[in-house]
């Protein structure tokens, strides 16, 4: 069996930190070198703050997190779930500098750069009930 660790959080800005070193810690086991850790803690940074940013209209929404660590293929898959207002056209907001929030300085890459440092992600979503956005990263 693989272990594996899954956990909710307030949607939460704060929580972007403890979410990015929790995935970083539990991968240890891995033997990641720093740049692939580093790659991972910036894909889950991305992940959760594409959803404190874009998901919830008003503080209160949950996260879940969902980690699970395969040392015989040296991989991590990694989970962020949100219940809030979902994407329309997932492709659209797959497109660099796409955003729901022009008026935020923000610049539109967050799938984008979870796809450039992980191996595998996929993105889920329906309007009105929530996304989740996948992501995989092999550990040479």
């Amino acid at each position: 069996m693989n272990n594996y660790f899954d956990m909710k959080m307030l949607s939460n800005g704060k929580n972007e930190a403890f979410a990015r070193s929790a995935v970083a810690a539990f991968s240890l086991p891995c033997s990641p070198t720093v740049e692939e850790i580093n790659d991972l803690k910036t894909a889950v940074s991305e992940a959760v703050t594409n959803a404190v940013v874009h998901a919830y209209k008003e503080d209160g929404g949950i996260i879940e997190l969902y980690c699970e660590v395969d040392e015989t293929a040296r991989s991590v898959s990694i989970s962020v779930t949100d219940f809030g207002c979902g994407i329309p056209d997932v492709e659209e907001a797959k497109e660099p500098f796409y955003t729901t929030r022009p008026d935020d300085e923000r610049s539109g890459m967050g799938f984008t750069i979870i796809e450039t440092f992980t191996d595998e992600m996929t993105v889920r979503s329906k309007v009105g009930e929530g996304t989740t956005v996948t992501m995989k990263k092999v550990f040479r």
